[in-house]
């Protein structure tokens, strides 16, 4: 399994760059997606998505489907995409900690 090293931590990552195991989920890692995202600065939206995606993964065990982030967040998909770049999946999802989403690219 490849591994990442990053603010003297070391992650293991699937061949998609996600982290392998949500209990490793960390701030660093958060930082360090961050900058592979080409992000400058974490906001409240960033945050209130990458909360949301938590919580859902804690209690069902997936990743929310797109129209159910887009639902409880309030944000249009558009706006998810100025958020997250790479957009929900390889994006926020990442980020967050969660395994890559299923059906994603």
């Amino acid at each position: 399994m490849p591994t990442v090293e990053f603010q003297g931590k070391t992650f293991n990552v699937d061949e998609d760059g996600f982290i392998d195991d949500f209990a490793n989920w960390c701030p660093e890692w958060v930082q360090y997606v961050k900058k592979t995202e080409g992000i400058d600065e974490l906001t409240d939206e960033h945050w209130k998505c990458i909360n949301f995606l938590q919580e859902y993964y804690k209690k069902n065990g997936i990743a929310p489907m797109v129209r159910i982030f887009s639902k409880v967040t309030g944000y249009k998909l558009k706006h998810i995409y100025e958020l997250f770049p790479s957009g929900p999946g390889k994006g926020a999802c990442k980020m967050a900690g969660l395994p890559k989403p299923t059906g994603c690219v």
